[in-house]
């Protein structure tokens, strides 16, 4: 009889053909997807043609998104969005997003259920941790692997250890899942689940929707974690049936597997919460950061781009407008969220708040384009990283945020709360 698993374990265990893993142990597994993005998906073209295969394993379980510098900002991007087209029609890739279709990849691919519960799923992209919100263990990776699992479908892991975040009660008015993860990214610091894999579980996550889920999930990596797994429940899967193009597995850790560590977390304790510069573990109430001013907000995201989150923005922003001085951008994360934001007014509110509205895209989340930070300028940001010169210039200064506190910061001038308006 196996040994008692937790979630990623037994997903492990079972694309790697095995009755059961440990932690530590060293598998070889099959993929159920493999994704990339313009920036990393022609370096993994290039390592596809150095093995000397003539077609992808499966075009169906290649995922290419071309969404980092899309609308393509310059003759550079054009020519690794041109890579990536190219490649795609070549091989007849199935899930190929041309711009106009397209949307942040994180958020496109739960949406148009190309990712189900129980996958393994590896992208060359950090974020692709996203997925464990949908019960999946998906991770980032390098390009060259990316390359590999083009070509062959599979891909080594070392089993990681698991870490449980129990959380429990109710949240307070206002709380979303953003301020839940840097709450714990805080708590644990960037490495505090170093190639761990965190499974998040207990009242306040049950009460959570799928939008808020992956959020959470989306920052595992922010704590160094090698996923971020949520187990299936009824959410999941009203959010999966009907949408999710494969049949899907549910995987639920065994009463008595076995953690590295287990947190127990009063929900009660998580308030609107701010990362300063330059870690998302640098962490502080919003109240304890009012006298923060800001140039310029921006909503979006793979982190907080998705319909809860443009609502969450439109509310606040609805009737006032963004302060003088301050450049508020809003993102819809992909073409069918912005369609919803058109369909239910969003659009109208961040408009006439002055909002500059744009059509899916990373762009300033890593600096790319679409808002670009001068020297010294500061922003708050519902994105995922506040690195040194993350979204521009190094003395420039990024505060991770909720869409709330974003959008009321723009108000403001300041970072605040909705409350503090008015």
């Amino acid at each position: 009889m196996p040994r008692p698993m937790t979630i990623a374990e037994k997903i492990l265990a079972a694309h790697a053909g095995l009755d059961e893993v440990v932690p530590g142990q060293l598998i070889e597994c099959q993929l159920d997807l493999v994704l990339s993005n313009d920036v990393t998906a022609p370096i993994a073209i290039g390592e596809f043609r150095r093995i000397g295969v003539e077609r992808v394993f499966d075009p169906a379980k290649v995922v290419l998104v071309p969404d980092h510098y899309v609308p393509a900002k310059d003759i550079k991007s054009a020519e690794q969005a041109k890579i990536v087209r190219e490649f795609a029609h070549e091989q007849g890739i199935t899930h190929y997003y041309e711009v106009g279709c397209m949307g942040v990849e994180h958020a496109l691919l739960p949406e148009q259920g190309v990712v189900g519960a129980g996958d393994l799923v590896i992208g060359s992209d950090s974020h692709t941790c996203t997925y464990g919100a949908l019960g999946a263990f998906s991770t980032g990776v390098g390009s060259t692997d990316a390359g590999v699992g083009y070509a062959t479908g599979r891909a080594w892991f070392k089993v990681p250890e698991s870490l449980l975040f129990r959380i429990d009660g109710t949240l307070r008015p206002g709380v979303s899942g953003k301020d839940v993860i840097l709450h714990i990214i805080g708590m644990i610091g960037v490495d505090g689940a170093l190639y761990r894999a965190m499974e998040f579980t207990g009242e306040a996550i049950s009460a959570l929707s799928m939008d808020s889920r992956m959020a959470i999930s989306n920052m595992a990596i922010e704590a160094g974690g090698k996923a971020g797994i949520i187990e299936v429940d009824d959410v999941t899967r009203a959010y999966l049936n009907g949408r999710v193009e494969r049949p899907y597995t549910e995987y639920h850790s065994d009463p008595d597997a076995r953690y590295e560590r287990v947190y127990h977390i009063d929900a009660a304790d998580i308030e609107p919460t701010v990362a300063w510069p330059h870690l998302p573990s640098n962490t502080h109430p919003v109240r304890e950061s009012r006298h923060i001013a800001i140039d310029q907000v921006v909503i979006g995201s793979c982190t907080n781009g998705r319909i809860e989150d443009m609502r969450a923005a439109a509310e606040v922003l609805r009737g006032r407008t963004a302060a003088p001085g301050v450049r508020c951008i809003v993102i819809p994360a992909t073409q069918e969220v912005y369609r919803q934001c058109m369909a239910e007014g969003l659009m109208d509110a961040f408009i006439s708040a002055n909002c500059a509205v744009s059509t899916p895209t990373c762009g300033p989340c890593l600096g790319g384009h679409m808002g670009i930070l001068a020297a010294g300028e500061r922003a708050v940001a519902t994105t995922n990283r506040n690195f040194v010169g993350r979204m521009g210039h190094p003395t420039s200064e990024v505060y991770l945020a909720s869409p709330a506190v974003a959008a009321a910061s723009a108000v403001l001038g300041r970072i605040g709360l909705p409350e503090d308006i008015d």
